[in-house]
């Protein structure tokens, strides 16, 4: 195809461009629904409010309160005194890898990641709130406790071994984080009673898709942290918009250009053919018997031999326009070529 690299590049920046566009109205959405979402105290009235709603339910609230597990929580690997509701565990290799100009770079990769969480509900005072599918939160705070990184005592053989593969490694690292008990978090989500419980609340995802959140935060500093998202995915459709505005621009020129020089060849050769055809008037003989004739336009000689059939019964002016049969036998004409009287 003739401009395969223009579309190419055209059809990756739009990709990205539309990636980018999509997460800034998606940041849009989001910073205007925490905005919007009420926020309420853990108490005693919230279930009354709750009930006066439309089924029993707040699309999009705003709670913060105290972490405690429901049953028995989660302990840390390394630190055992640490209990919490939410764990994760991630294990990294560290390598030392040879690059393609020949140096040797420090590398890491994720080996495993591990999530594990517990039922848990907020509370103030007396009162509590189950969350529920926390995991499903967009943004999930937690909080590290433990990173240890065991390098590794590699052998002989496996110096040598590294130097031939181009690879080799420096030690793994595992990394602890948890939402410890009695951290103090803000949840914004939906708010709903409890199905088993009628005298209890559910915090959960949003029914209608609108971002669930589980952050140690404040409102406040959660909608800077997402508008900052926002301002970069602008950015990023401002740089990816401008990049493919000037791949079309190219792709326009181009064509036009083509189109042009398109343009000024088919007026060039309607211009030699009309000039051959001027100088072929001249020079044709103009007393000839009918059946000298072509049996087209009755005007000009006949010039053109059709083959396979061998009859010759057209001028040059008329082949160009009627090649697909013989005009006397209906055969097929597979070769025209001009013919020479003495």
């Amino acid at each position: 195809m003739e401009y395969l690299s223009e579309f190419i590049a055209l059809g990756i920046d739009s990709i990205i461009f539309g990636i980018c566009l999509k997460q800034h109205f998606y940041c849009n959405r989001s910073i205007n629904a925490v905005k919007g979402a009420e926020f309420y105290e853990v108490n005693n009235n919230l279930i009354n409010i709750v009930e006066q709603n439309k089924d029993n339910k707040i699309k999009y609230v705003a709670i913060r309160g105290a972490v405690q597990s429901i049953d028995t929580p989660i302990y840390g690997i390394h630190n055992k005194v640490i209990t919490g509701v939410i764990h994760k565990l991630t294990l990294k290799e560290h390598l030392v890898v040879r690059t393609s100009s020949g140096y040797w770079s420090d590398q890491e990769h994720t080996m495993q990641e591990v999530y594990n969480c517990v039922p848990f509900v907020i509370k103030r005072g007396k009162h509590e709130i189950e969350v529920t599918n926390s995991l499903a939160a967009e943004v999930l705070d937690l909080e590290t406790i433990s990173d240890i990184f065991e390098a590794s005592a590699p052998s002989f053989v496996d110096y040598v071994w590294g130097f031939f593969t181009g690879h080799r490694q420096r030690g793994l690292q595992t990394t602890e984080e948890m939402l410890k008990e009695g951290s103090i978090i803000t949840v914004i989500g939906e708010l709903t009673k409890s199905s088993s419980n009628h005298n209890s609340l559910v915090l959960q995802p949003p029914g209608d898709g609108t971002s669930y959140y589980l952050t140690t935060m404040s409102i406040s500093s959660l909608l800077r942290k997402l508008d900052d998202q926002r301002k970069v995915y602008k950015w990023l459709c401002l740089i990816f918009g401008t990049i493919g505005l000037f791949i079309a621009g190219i792709l326009v020129r181009r064509y036009l250009k083509d189109k042009e020089k398109q343009k000024l060849a088919n007026e060039l050769r309607k211009s030699l053919e009309q000039s051959r055809k001027e100088r072929r008037q001249r020079i044709r003989e103009t007393n000839l018997s009918r059946d000298q004739l072509c049996v087209i336009c009755m005007t000009n000689p006949q010039e053109i031999i059709l083959l396979p059939c061998g009859h010759v019964c057209l001028c040059i002016d008329c082949s160009m326009n009627y090649t697909s049969t013989c005009p006397i036998c209906r055969e097929t004409v597979t070769q025209t070529n001009p013919v020479f009287f003495p």
